[in-house]
């Protein structure tokens, strides 16, 4: 079955089978290898993606779930004014270590700050809460989105 969609700002198709997952199609049939495979059953955020605008776990989601819509995978969102604030705190408060589960970390502070500008602590610990790291301490973590949500004001 052909199925279409945006990806990354580009008009995309696949012949796939529907029930074949997002995550797969992104990464085999689109060299998108930002989204990660970490536990497989949408409880660990490393293959988290945006479907219009909202932040999906993809390896959950069967791709004919996208059809037609705008899938942002880190790729595209890195092309971004807004990735470069969200990196550029990601980095200065230590939150990037092994690198694994960043991109899905990115994406939800993506997510969380189209949603709220200028969060508190607690509601960065439950945008980030479906993201899990087994490197950073997640203090580091909220740390950034924080700061990143200083630094890009207006830009959200």
């Amino acid at each position: 079955m052909r199925i279409e969609f945006v990806l990354n700002g580009k008009e995309v198709g696949v012949d796939t089978d529907p029930a074949k997952r997002l995550l797969d199609v992104l990464r085999n049939d689109f060299g998108c290898t930002g989204v990660k495979e970490g536990c497989g059953e949408g409880e660990c955020g490393a293959c988290a993606v945006l479907v219009e605008g909202r932040l999906v776990n993809s390896c959950i989601l069967p791709v004919i779930a996208a059809r037609g819509l705008e899938v942002i995978t880190i790729e595209g969102f890195r092309e971004t004014e807004r990735y470069r604030v969200i990196e550029e705190a990601f980095d200065e408060a230590g939150a990037v270590q092994c690198g694994f589960c960043t991109p899905g970390f990115v994406l939800a502070a993506e997510a969380l700050l189209r949603r709220n500008p200028v969060p508190d602590e607690e509601q960065v610990r439950e945008g980030l809460s479906g993201n899990l790291c087994r490197c950073t301490g997640y203090g580091a973590l909220v740390r950034g989105v924080l700061d990143a949500a200083d630094r890009g004001r207006g830009l959200w």
